[in-house]
């Protein structure tokens, strides 16, 4: 009877369990439980900490006037879009191959098959956003790299710009962006609950100071067409605690974020508890940029240099010289860490000297001649094939007799000599 009444008892207390972990399940919004193809995921050797670098030791930090100039480009996009650039940037190849496959004609409907970050796909559906990051590289590469290297960095950077176009009189909500302060950070939203206007603007003019006639009665900012918000838009910032986070379209979402929620299709590609950590691209420390380059976008501080770029350039230059080749047989062969190795690899053959009269000539020594240096001839097998055949021929032969030696003539008499007497 005991058993009976704690078995009724139990039943109640399970199915709140179970109630609970539905209920846990279901919070953070309308997520597809559809597990996501594996080529989505990202790349599980990807460091989850953007302040934590290991590459540490060959890269040198961007200087907060560095970091001004090089997001001074972005630093009035919208939130949302903004952090889906930082985090695209940190792929620059695949940001090159996602431009090249558009620019190929492919519809914006094949964006979201391809085996791209999420990060990538979503910035692709923007296509003015993607062709500016493809077309200058450098600075893509620069601007990865800081992010993950110096996130910290990166938005104290963002607040600064925005509150130096705030204070320039360039910051304020339009039809097209709606600006918020919130406490001593600068939010910048969508304001259309369908679309993301994209601002495009002169940052020596935005952040510096007020033009030189031409912008007096004109806009500091301008838009470009409206693109939609797609479910693509899944990372938002949260200013002063966590940066760039994970929303899912589900759970407290931002006020531009529940005006768009009703017009989101949910979908399994963008959509997985897998993206509730955000991760970065690692391998983009370890790239070379060109530091000529990144002196073109000193709008803000002019006199900026970027030693410190070309400092790491070497640097990583001699650890990839330094780092041996995994090839087995190679290295049991020879050495491959000999520099001598790239003395000619890539580089174009010098152009042959023009031709001099034969009587200005300098004389030319013969080449050596060795097994991997001969004189190249006509080789006929046919001919070579008969010289065999006839020298083997003629050793076959029997060896001739000897000749007998010939026959001794008599010698003829003494001839007498002219001019004697007679008997």
């Amino acid at each position: 009877m005991r058993y009976r009444l704690s078995s009724f008892l139990m039943v109640p207390l399970l199915l709140f369990v179970v109630a609970a972990q539905g209920a846990a399940a279901g919070f953070g919004g309308a997520q597809d439980p559809a597990p996501q193809d594996p080529g989505q995921y990202q790349d599980p050797n990807q460091a989850q900490y953007p302040d934590q670098s290991p590459d540490q030791g060959v890269y040198q930090n961007f200087s907060p006037d560095q970091l001004d100039n090089l997001l001074s480009p972005i630093a009035l996009y919208p939130d949302p879009l903004l952090a889906q650039v930082l985090l695209a940037a940190t792929f620059p190849d695949q940001v090159d191959e996602a431009a090249r496959f558009l620019r190929g004609g492919a519809p914006p409907e094949d964006i979201d098959a391809q085996p791209w970050d999420v990060s990538v796909k979503a910035v692709a559906h923007y296509p003015t956003v993607l062709y500016m990051m493809d077309n200058r590289l450098d600075w893509t590469t620069s601007v990865g790299q800081a992010y993950a290297n110096q996130s910290s960095d990166v938005q104290e950077s963002i607040q600064r710009l925005r509150q130096m176009a705030h204070d320039n009189g360039a910051l304020a909500t339009t039809p097209q962006m709606e600006v918020e302060q919130q406490g001593p950070y600068w939010a910048i939203w969508p304001a259309n609950p369908q679309f993301i206007y994209v601002p495009v603007y002169d940052p020596a003019v935005v952040f510096v100071h007020r033009g030189f006639g031409v912008w007096v009665g004109g806009p500091f900012v301008t838009f470009t067409v409206g693109y939609p918000i797609g479910v693509w838009c899944i990372w938002d910032f949260d200013w002063g605690h966590r940066g760039i986070f994970y929303t899912g379209w589900g759970g407290p979402l931002a006020p531009w974020a529940v005006r768009a929620r009703p017009f989101i299709h949910v979908n399994n590609v963008y959509l997985n508890d897998r993206f509730r950590t955000v991760v970065v691209n690692r391998e983009v420390t370890n790239r070379r940029v060109n530091v000529d380059n990144l002196r073109s976008y000193n709008a803000v501080h002019q006199n900026v240099r970027y030693n410190n770029v070309a400092v790491t350039n070497i640097q990583r230059r001699a650890e990839s010289n330094n780092r041996p080749v995994s090839n087995q047989v190679m290295q049991r062969n020879i050495n491959s860490n000999n520099p001598q190795l790239d003395n000619f690899r890539g580089r174009e053959a010098a152009p042959a000297p023009q031709a001099r009269p034969e009587a200005q000539r300098a004389p030319q020594a013969a080449p050596p001649r060795s097994a991997f240096n001969v004189e190249q001839r006509q080789f006929n097998p046919q001919q070579s094939s008969a010289r065999g055949q006839a020298s083997r021929q003629e050793m076959s032969r029997p060896a001739p007799a000897p000749r007998a030696a010939p026959a001794a003539r008599p010698s003829a008499p003494p001839r007498g000599g002219g001019g004697g007497k007679r008997p």
